[in-house]
C-alpha cells in the first residue's frame, strides 16, 4: 500500500436541505472528528463524508441518500462514495475496474448514523456505526390534543427553517393527494411563508391523475373546502406512463410499496416539470405515516407488539445489528425515501417534508403510542388523521378536512390494481444489472495491481 495516496472518491460532495444548527464547514468538521453530539444538534438533512488520517467517516439523515463501495486497487482499497449504485458504477468503468462491481457490493449509510470505516488494506474493513439521533421516547402526553400541538408546531417550525433556504419569490409545488400528511405540509408551508412575510399563493398543489383515480376528486374537495382551489392543478397522465420497471431502475430498489410509488410519482414530476420548467421545489408529506405508525398491521408479518417495541422501526428498520438488516440497503423509511428523492432529483425538482425532520420525529417518538392505542391495533388507522387534525387546528386555527387514507399510487388509479410481487421486482432488478455488467465485460480490463492514481483521489 502506498503512503501518502489518499484513497477517497466523494462524488457527491456536501449535501443538505432544511439543514438548521450548523453550516457545511461545521457538519463536515464534526464528520470527520466523529463528533455525534455536534451533529444530533443539528436539524433538517444532510450528508457528509470526511477523512481522519487512515479513518473514513460518513453520516446522513433521512432526506439525503449515501452509498459507498471498496474498490481493490494496488494502492490498497478505495472508498468510493456516491448517492446512487450507478454512479459508483460509472466511477468504477472509468478506471477500467468495472469487472470488480456488483450492486450487492455496495453499503447504503443508515439515517442517523455515523459510519466509520478504517482504510488499512484488505480484507474488506468493518464498518462501525455510532448513532447520532436519540429521541426520548413515550415521554408525552397521551392526550390526542395535547400531542397534536407539539408534532404540528414542530412541523412548522422544520417547514420554517426549509423555507427559509429557498430564495423568496420562487415557486414551490406541492404533491398533493388530498390525504392528511400533504394537506397539513401545504398547509405548514403556507403558513410559513405567512410568517416569513412571502405570497404563500407561491405554493401551487399537483394531483396526480392516472385516468379517474379518486385522488383527484378528493384533492379538489379538499382544496375547495379549504378556499385554495385557485392553487390546485389536476395532473391528468395516461395510465400508460405508470411504469414499473422504470421506477426501478430511477430509484435503484425492488421494494414493491415503494416501487409503485416511485411509478407514480415519475408519472407526476414529469408531467408537472413539462408544464412549469421553471419550479425547483417540491414539498410532499412523506414520513407522516411511519411518524405515526399510521400501516395496516395485516400488510405486512408486522405486530402490533413488534411496533410498539422497536420505536424507530418505521423510520430505521429493524436496526443496523438485526437479523433481518440487509447490507446493501439500510431499512424502513432510511431505504424507502429513495421513492421521493430519485424522482426529485431525475426532474430537476429539491425535495422536502417536514414530517422527516429530527425535530418533527422527535415529537412522534415522544408520544406514548401503547396509551394512546390501548392496545387496539384497530386505532392505527385513525390515530394520525386526530393528532394531526388536531393539531393543526391548535396551531394554525384552520379545520383541516379529513379524507380517506389510501397509498399515492393506488389513489391515482381508476380502479384497485393488485399488489406487485418483491419476487417480480428483483428479478426486473437483478435483469437490468445484467445487462449494465455486461457492459463492463467489453471494457479494457485493469488490474487493480497497476500503480496509476485514480482521477478525483484525495
Amino acid at each position: 500500500m502506498l503512503d501518502g495516496v489518499d484513497r477517497l472518491i466523494d462524488l457527491t460532495g456536501f449535501h443538505s436541505s432544511g439543514l438548521t444548527g450548523a453550516g457545511e464547514h461545521d457538519i463536515v468538521d464534526a464528520v470527520r472528528r466523529g463528533d455525534t453530539d455536534r451533529l444530533a444538534a443539528t436539524d433538517g438533512h444532510f450528508a457528509a463524508v470526511a477523512r481522519d488520517g487512515k479513518t473514513v467517516r460518513l453520516a446522513r439523515t433521512i432526506g439525503v441518500p449515501l452509498r459507498y463501495f471498496v474498490a481493490k486497487m494496488y494502492h490498497g482499497p478505495f472508498l468510493v462514495v456516491a448517492d446512487r449504485i450507478d454512479a459508483l458504477y460509472a466511477w468504477c468503468r472509468s478506471q477500467r475496474i468495472g469487472w470488480q462491481f456488483d450492486p450487492a457490493y455496495t453499503r447504503m449509510v443508515p439515517a442517523h448514523y455515523l459510519v466509520e470505516i478504517d482504510q488499512v488494506g484488505c480484507p474488506d474493513p468493518v464498518p462501525r456505526y455510532r448513532r447520532f439521533f436519540n429521541a426520548p421516547v413515550a415521554v408525552g402526553s397521551p392526550d390526542v390534543a395535547v400531542a397534536g400541538e407539539r408534532y404540528v408546531r414542530a412541523a412548522l417550525g422544520a417547514a420554517r427553517q426549509w423555507l427559509e433556504t429557498v430564495p423568496a419569490g420562487e415557486p414551490i409545488a406541492v404533491a398533493f393527494s388530498g390525504g392528511v400528511d400533504s394537506t397539513a405540509a401545504w398547509l405548514l408551508v403556507r403558513r410559513a411563508s405567512e410568517q416569513l412575510g412571502r405570497d404563500p399563493d407561491l405554493l401551487r398543489a399537483f394531483t396526480l391523475d392516472l385516468g379517474g383515480g379518486a385522488d383527484a376528486a378528493q384533492a379538489h374537495d379538499v382544496a375547495r373546502r379549504l378556499g385554495l382551489e385557485r392553487s390546485w392543478e389536476r395532473v391528468e397522465v395516461p395510465e400508460s406512463e405508470y411504469d414499473l420497471r422504470e421506477a426501478i431502475v430511477t430509484m435503484e430498489d425492488y421494494h414493491p410499496l415503494d416501487v409503485e410509488c416511485a411509478a407514480a410519482a415519475l408519472c407526476l414530476l414529469r408531467a408537472v416539470r413539462g408544464r412549469h420548467p421553471r419550479l425547483r421545489y417540491l414539498v410532499d408529506g412523506d414520513g407522516g405515516d411511519e411518524n405515526l405508525k399510521s400501516y395496516p398491521l395485516e400488510d405486512s408479518d408486522l405486530t402490533l407488539s413488534s411496533v410498539l417495541g422497536n420505536p424507530l422501526l418505521y423510520q430505521e428498520g429493524w436496526g443496523i445489528d438485526a437479523m433481518k438488516h440487509s447490507l446493501v440497503y439500510s431499512g424502513g423509511l432510511s431505504r424507502g425515501y429513495m421513492r421521493t428523492f430519485m424522482p426529485a432529483m431525475r426532474y430537476g425538482f429539491d425535495a422536502f417534508s417536514p414530517f422527516t425532520c429530527r425535530s418533527v420525529i422527535a415529537e412522534a417518538q415522544a408520544m406514548p403510542f401503547d396509551t394512546m392505542l390501548g392496545g387496539d391495533p384497530a386505532r392505527l388507522a385513525t390515530l394520525k388523521q386526530d393528532v394531526v387534525r388536531a393539531g393543526i387546528r391548535s396551531v394554525l386555527d384552520v379545520d383541516m378536512p379529513i379524507a380517506a387514507k389510501r397509498r399515492f399510487q393506488d389513489g391515482a388509479h381508476a380502479s384497485p390494481r393488485g399488489r406487485i410481487t418483491k419476487a417480480w421486482c428483483r428479478r426486473q432488478f437483478d435483469e437490468l444489472w445484467e445487462t449494465q455488467l455486461r457492459e463492463a465485460d467489453r471494457d479494457e480490463f485493469r488490474s487493480g495491481n497497476e500503480t496509476t492514481v485514480p482521477a478525483g483521489a484525495r
